[in-house]
């Protein structure tokens, strides 16, 4: 899909947050397993904090992203104490749907790699319509 003019989020916005991992970061820790490695959830978690720093300083007032979509292979374990980057970059903008490419290394090794989709939305309004959900 094209990258629609009006949307203020050019295509190649990049970002890479890091994490050195703790115990609190472990698949025992957020319960996703029971081996002291970093946790996928807590992966996905940086993989998409960096989505949203990749977009940060680009939206309008107002407004926020959302999760919406993820696929994440993740390929190898990281220990307690290795340092972990999450890279995102911003591959595809198709109106209010954001989609980036997310690569997670530890060192020189890719450790897990996907997709995130993100929407853009009203802030006042999503969290207005997610109130009366409850």
């Amino acid at each position: 899909m094209q990258e629609q003019s009006d949307t203020p989020f050019p295509t190649g916005l990049t970002a890479r947050v890091e994490l050195t991992v703790t115990d609190a970061d472990t698949a025992q820790a957020v319960g996703s397993g029971d081996v002291p490695v970093l946790g996928t959830p807590r992966l996905l978690a940086l993989a998409e904090a960096a989505t949203v720093a990749a977009t940060a300083t680009h939206l309008p007032a107002g407004s926020t992203t959302v999760g919406s979509r993820v696929e994440l292979e993740h390929r190898a374990a990281t220990p307690v104490g290795r340092t972990v980057v999450a890279q995102a970059r911003l591959a595809e903008v198709a109106g209010r749907r954001l989609v980036f490419e997310v690569t997670v290394t530890d060192g020189g090794e890719t450790v897990a790699e996907g997709r995130v989709e993100r929407a853009l939305v009203d802030r006042q309004r999503f969290v207005a319509r997610a109130a009366r959900l409850s």
